[in-house]
């Protein structure tokens, strides 16, 4: 352990291996700033552990350092070291057999959520100011959702996965969490490249909305109402459609999903897992026995699948969509429930945010409390690349409608506000509806 470690890990976060400092670069618009990075981010001159200690203990450190970290790095904000994931990313609860469960700030007897869960962790605590993630299947949206964060899942693709630990590369997006949007925005706009497009179309995902908890619906109709007057559209339900997404069932889409990432994540860590014979918390075994047997007959049928909901998607979003769909199926679970409870939400979630891993597309989460006291996330999802200006509507809408860490609101004319997004993210021109 670093004696000279500046934080004063209250809630659990750090890996014992990760407690170091890197400073910043003297000026740039992350000057000032802390951050924390998920242990899948390799730093050089540190051992990446991956949650687990036999990844630990049979890596070097690493010899250089991933480019997302170099870059905020580089934008002036200072690296306070890794904190813990779930076993190889393959858990969304937010508890590790090995290194234990990082406290959840907002609701202490309840978990995280994973796999960013110590990076969640910390931020909720106001340990830092944001801290990196990853999303394959979820792994930074439900920690959001639970802790009540700013938290997103880019577009497959945007940000460089080099110098990061595959749990299933096809699927696995680098990200960050905050608990102000300010903060958060800032680094968007260190890390997000800009793209021509204009909102004009909100569409509430109805299948996925179904699968959430009640207390999800009454922020879910807060931001949908919100998101239509925004864009200049007419509080009817021809203008803020409800959608099906699935017409076969999220279910199907669910096991599209864990059939395909089984398979991706076992090629990419399938030979190590036989040569180490690392030990793994149970639920996180069951996972890795179950990749271990996918083949690629049976993985074949799952890609082509995933392609028609890649195009699915596309066509339902075009490029002037925004969807609203909950960000979690319920409030944080309690940290000693039941595994056949556990098993069933872990199931629900999944049936919601497999819609995104599986299209790649971007998903931002607005953080409310709900009517229990508790953090619940709503979503937006844009078309793929829209990152950043999915961001600033998001963001703008939380000032609106008073979402956690927010900041004043922001009752300013809706035309111009969505001209401001538009404009800031590469487009020549205002997005109102005609």
């Amino acid at each position: 352990m670093n004696d000279d470690f500046p934080i004063h890990d209250t809630v659990g976060a750090w890996v014992p291996h990760g407690r170091f400092v890197i400073d910043g670069a003297a000026h740039g618009p992350l000057a000032g700033l802390r951050f924390a990075a998920k242990d899948l981010y390799d730093v050089a001159g540190h051992v990446t552990g991956a949650g687990n200690p036999t990844w630990l203990a049979t890596h070097d450190a690493a010899t250089a350092t991933s480019p997302v970290v170099q870059k905020l790095l580089d934008a002036g904000a200072t690296l306070v070291g890794k904190t813990l994931t779930d076993e190889l990313a393959y858990s969304i609860a937010g508890d590790n057999a090995h290194y234990g469960t990082p406290i959840n700030a907002r609701a202490p007897d309840r978990v995280p959520g994973g796999s960013s869960s110590g990076s969640a962790a910390a931020v909720a605590a106001g340990l830092c100011d944001f801290a990196l993630g990853t999303d394959t299947g979820g792994s930074t949206r439900v920690p959001a959702s639970y802790c009540g964060l700013w938290g997103l899942r880019t577009s497959q693709g945007a940000l460089s996965s080099a110098g990061l630990v595959p749990m299933a590369p096809q699927f696995d997006t680098a990200t960050w969490l905050a608990s102000s949007a300010m903060v958060f925005e800032q680094v968007a706009d260190v890390l997000m490249p800009a793209a021509p497009l204009a909102f004009h179309r909100v569409l509430r995902l109805a299948d996925a909305c179904d699968e959430a908890d009640a207390v999800f619906a009454g922020p879910i109709a807060k931001v949908t109402d919100a998101l239509a007057a925004m864009l200049g559209q007419a509080k009817t339900p021809a203008n803020a459609e409800d959608v099906r997404v699935a017409d076969e069932g999220l279910e199907s889409w669910r096991m599209t999903y864990v059939t395909a990432s089984a398979f991706d994540a076992w090629q990419a860590q399938g030979a190590w897992i036989t040569s180490a014979q690392p030990v793994f918390g149970d639920a996180i075994a069951s996972r890795w026995k179950f990749a271990s047997t996918v083949t690629p007959t049976a993985a074949e049928p799952a890609f082509a699948r995933k392609a028609a909901i890649v195009d699915r998607m596309n066509r339902l979003l075009g490029d002037d969509g925004i969807a609203v769909l909950p960000s979690a199926s319920s409030e944080a679970l309690k940290r000693d429930a039941a595994p056949d409870v556990v098993d069933t939400v872990r199931t629900r979630t999944f049936r919601i945010t497999c819609i995104a891993g599986l299209s790649g597309l971007p998903q931002v989460n607005l953080p409310f409390i709900g009517e229990g006291g508790l953090p619940v996330g709503v979503s937006l999802m844009g078309p793929k690349g829209s990152d950043l200006a999915l961001i600033r509507i998001a963001v703008r809408l939380g000032r609106q409608l008073g979402c956690l860490g927010a900041g004043a609101g922001d009752e300013g004319d809706a035309a111009a506000i969505v001209a401001d997004v538009n404009l800031s993210s590469g487009t020549g021109s205002a997005a109102v509806a005609k």
